[in-house]
Parts: structure tokens; C-alpha cells; sequence
């Protein structure tokens, strides 16, 4: 393929990637219709009910019964039983979906229920269109918006670079509920997050020659298109020249050299709050190179902190939400070449802070220093949330279930341990401290590596964060399914789009 051809392929595959519509082929309708000739019925059942619905002839009724007994179905919450051929029904299966007592289910059991009925739904024979009875479940308006984005996030394909892709899942659903324009109105905000959640996943998933600095912020840049976000985008002069070296110089040995990348979304008055995600597009190492195929293979995953923060401004200007945030990515691309950095180089950060690099392959805190100064310096804002890829330390601590948390700010943890909770992406604080200065250098003023390793990097970057209330967030081994499970097919899964704009909120709120 000539270089031509290659970038004309490449240029095709950035738009398409930027295209809502070529998310989800999947619909959902809310209101109620009676008596739908759909192929399969799913029927909420709260723990304790008759899975029946009025109106049912008695040998459906009796036919239905006597399969939930066989099954010992209870309505107990994610029980799914599926009933066959139900006599003198418009639909070829019904199948039981207990939601628990009243139909209680958090949030984020919702969406990973919802999750599962996406997944059964696609991989069965024959089923085109869907009604979900949500009528036997009280006060379901929370439940039906969970369930409808679980299914959302599951269904989303990234398949762009294959010849003949598998067909997406493309069924209708029909929601039979008692107050359709409420129901829709939620799903509409629900569906904002869900395509946010969609432009982290495919900037996540890009490989590394494709995904690089200038095509992610361009990415950026087009997804903000119709929305009131701002986004100013520094080219790797502007870097340079505004001091920035410590940015400027994991990419130096690049062709692609570093950009950074701003959105602001001005919801609201007053201080904003700032959320800063570690772009590096690929990371190699750089001089202290990774080794191992296993250990470069994902690495276009570097950027999906990146990603996540560029999602979550994103959701929270297309939800209309009244808050302020700016969010900042530092873009690299962390190569080898005669121009890369060594190992035990020093460099300038743009808050004027020097730093030895005692491990080339320590880049991510390097990027985030001057995008956390950069935050501060340019929109003081009243909160800074760093998120990252950062270290393996943290994975061997907490494994991949968990995000890392390090802050000594008792209102941010509290906020976005709670907004883990609600979206299903936790979180779980580790100390900061005591720790005898692990980032001391003899060389410079602060070196980017040091031991234990998640607390050096979340020291690091509180350095840079100086005075302002600040968190930062080490999401390492979250970022990549290497199969489909719970909410997301294989592939990048967006983690951090839904914990942000969850944490923005509760946070805004308690200002």
C-alpha cells in the first residue's frame, strides 16, 4: 500500500470513528404497546410476583408458571428463565427477568442485568424486535434507564479494520411503560453518556500509528462539534514555547510530537473544575523499553485516561449538565529514536520544576505534571482530578476490579467513592503517606520514579498540583477487555468516562 493510500485509509477510519450514528444499530421506543407482535417478551418480575401479566389467556398463564417452578424462579434479582413457544401469545418466547425485592436494584446491577439481556439477545437466533414489560415492577423509572444503558454500552462494536466485520446487534426494543415521555427523557440522558463512553472506547482502541497526538485532538475536536464545548488545541511549538518540557519531551523522539489538548465546558459559572487524563497514544518505554510482547502489545491503552476525560466533558456538555468543567489531555507518543530522551536526562516541567528521568518508561506523570500545571496556572480551578494508566504497582495492589485514589481532600474522596459506587467503576484509597520523599533526586529536584511505585507517581503529581484540592486516580489494568464481559464487548471499554462525569456532578453539588 503507497504512503498515500495508507493515509487516505487512515483519514477514512478517524471520520468514521467520529460518527455517532455508526455506534449502536439498536433502538429503543418507550410508551406502551398493547398486544406487539414481537418475537420475544421480557418480563420484569419483582421478587415474590406471579410472572404474569393481565389479559394472558390461562393456558399461557399456567404454561408460564409451571416453567418458573421448574426453575425455582423467584424473581430473585439477574434470574433470567426463558419460557418457549407460550400458547396463544404473540411472541415465540417469553423470558423471566427477576429485578428483586420491588425491583430495588442499584444502578450499576441494572446496567450490567441490562448488559446481559443485550448479550442473550444478540447471540440468539431469529430475534429482531423486543417488548420489555416493565409494568409489574413499581416505581421502575430508574430501573428501565439502567437496563436500557447496560444494553447500550454492550452492543457497541469497534470493528473498522476488519475486511468483512461480524453484523452488530440491531434489534428493536419497546418499552411498556406507564409514563413513555419521562422514560424517554431519562434515556436520552443516559444515551448522551453512552456515546461519550463511545468516543473514549474508539480513541482508546485506535492502534498506535493511527491513534497518534494530532489525529486523537482531532477526534476530540470533531466530537465537540454541536455542543458548547471550547476546545483549544497547542501544537508541539506552542508546547515548547510555553515551557512545557517535561510534556515536549517524552514525544521528542517521535515523529508525532507532543500537543495538548483543552475542552472547556462552561455549564455554570464560578471556578471550574479541572479534569486532566494522561494521553500518551503508545508508549514503547523509550529507551528503558518494554520487553516483552505481552507488555507492548496494549499499549495503545496508554491513552485511555485520556480518553475517559475527553468522554466525560463530552457527556456532561451533551446532558445539558450545570456545572464547569475543563478538561486538559497531554498528548505524547513515546518512541525511541536518535532525538528520544535517555535515561537520567533532565528536564524543565512549565512550572519550572526539574526533573530527572531515571526511567523513560515512567512518561505518564511526565505528560500529566505540565497538564495539572497547566490546569492551575490557566483556570485555577477549584478541584483537579488527574486520571491514569499509571503503574503496575497499583494493579499488583488492588488488581483491575478496583481504581487506586490517593488525596487528602475528605470531600473529593468521599464524592467520588460514592460516584463509583453508582456507575460500577470503584475506587479504593491508598496512602499518600508517611513515605521517606521516594521522587527525592540528587540530580534534580524531583526524580519520576521511586518506590512504592503507585505512591511515587501520585506524589509526583501532587507536587505538581501544589496548594489546589486535587485527586488523583491510578486506573492501571481497567482500561482493556481482553473478551466481551459485563458492560463492554472485547476491547477498550471506556472505564472512567462514567466515574468522572458522575464524580463532577456530586461534587458541584456539595460546593
Amino acid at each position: 500500500m503507497s504512503w498515500l493510500s495508507r493515509f487516505l485509509a487512515t483519514a477514512a477510519l478517524l471520520v468514521s470513528a467520529t460518527a455517532a450514528a455508526d455506534y449502536l444499530q439498536t433502538t429503543h421506543k418507550f410508551g406502551e404497546f398493547h398486544q406487539r407482535n414481537s418475537d420475544t417478551l421480557i418480563l420484569l418480575v419483582a421478587e415474590g410476583q406471579t410472572p404474569s401479566v393481565e389479559g394472558w389467556p390461562s393456558n399461557a398463564k399456567q404454561h408460564v408458571a409451571a416453567v418458573a417452578q421448574l426453575h425455582e424462579f423467584t424473581g430473585k434479582a439477574k434470574q433470567v428463565v426463558e419460557v418457549p413457544a407460550p400458547p396463544n401469545l404473540a411472541h415465540s418466547r417469553v423470558w423471566l427477568v427477576g429485578v428483586g425485592e420491588n425491583g430495588s436494584m442499584s444502578r450499576a446491577d441494572g446496567e450490567i442485568l441490562g448488559a446481559t439481556l443485550a448479550a442473550k439477545v444478540s447471540s440468539s437466533k431469529g430475534i429482531e424486535r423486543v417488548q420489555i414489560e416493565t409494568r409489574l415492577v413499581p416505581d421502575n423509572l430508574e430501573l428501565v434507564t439502567a437496563l436500557a444503558h447496560g444494553m447500550d454500552l454492550r452492543n457497541y462494536r469497534f470493528d473498522r479494520y476488519k475486511s468483512k466485520a461480524d453484523p452488530r446487534p440491531a434489534q428493536s426494543y419497546y418499552w411498556q411503560v406507564t409514563n413513555g415521555d419521562a422514560a424517554t427523557k431519562n434515556y436520552e440522558q443516559s444515551f448522551a453518556l453512552a456515546q461519550a463512553v463511545f468516543v473514549a472506547r474508539d480513541i482508546t482502541n485506535l492502534p498506535g500509528s493511527d491513534g497518534y497526538p494530532k489525529a486523537i485532538a482531532d477526534i476530540a475536536a470533531a466530537a465537540a462539534k454541536g455542543t458548547n464545548i471550547k476546545v483549544t488545541v497547542l501544537s508541539p511549538e506552542q508546547v515548547k514555547a510555553a515551557g512545557m518540557g517535561s510534556l515536549y519531551g517524552v514525544s521528542q523522539g517521535s515523529q508525532h510530537k507532543a500537543h495538548l489538548l483543552v475542552m472547556h465546558y462552561e455549564g455554570a459559572k464560578g471556578q471550574p473544575i479541572a479534569l486532566v487524563g494522561k494521553g500518551n497514544t503508545f508508549d514503547t518505554g523509550g529507551y528503558n523499553l518494554k520487553t516483552t510482547g505481552s507488555s507492548i502489545l496494549r499499549m495503545q491503552t496508554d491513552k485511555a485516561g485520556g480518553a475517559a476525560v475527553i468522554g466525560a466533558v463530552l457527556a456532561l456538555a451533551r446532558q445539558q449538565a450545570a456545572v464547569n468543567v475543563v478538561g486538559i489531555v497531554p498528548l505524547s507518543h513515546n518512541l525511541i529514536s536518535g532525538e528520544a530522551i535517555l535515561p537520567g536526562d533532565v528536564l524543565t516541567a512549565g512550572d519550572g520544576t526539574t526533573i530527572e528521568v531515571a526511567s523513560t518508561d515512567a512518561e505518564g506523570r511526565l505528560i500529566l505534571a505540565d497538564g495539572i500545571w497547566y490546569a492551575r496556572e490557566q483556570f485555577k480551578p477549584r478541584a483537579i482530578a488527574d486520571i491514569a494508566t499509571l503503574t503496575g504497582s497499583k494493579v499488583g495492589a488492588l488488581g483491575s476490579e478496583y481504581s487506586a485514589i490517593f488525596s487528602e481532600h475528605a470531600d473529593i474522596i468521599e464524592t467520588i467513592t460514592a460516584a463509583g459506587k453508582t456507575t460500577g467503576e470503584i475506587v479504593w484509597q491508598l496512602p499518600l503517606g508517611p513515605y521517606n520523599n521516594p521522587i527525592k533526586s540528587h540530580l534534580a529536584d524531583i526524580k519520576n520514579t521511586g518506590s512504592p511505585g503507585a505512591q511515587a507517581g501520585a506524589l509526583f503529581l501532587q507536587h505538581f498540583a501544589k496548594d489546589t484540592p486535587w485527586v488523583h486516580i491510578d486506573m492501571a489494568g481497567s482500561a482493556f477487555n481482553e473478551s466481551a464481559s459485563g458492560l463492554a464487548p472485547a476491547g477498550a471499554n471506556g472505564y472512567g468516562v462514567r466515574l468522572l462525569t458522575e464524580w463532577v456532578k456530586l461534587f458541584n453539588q456539595q460546593q
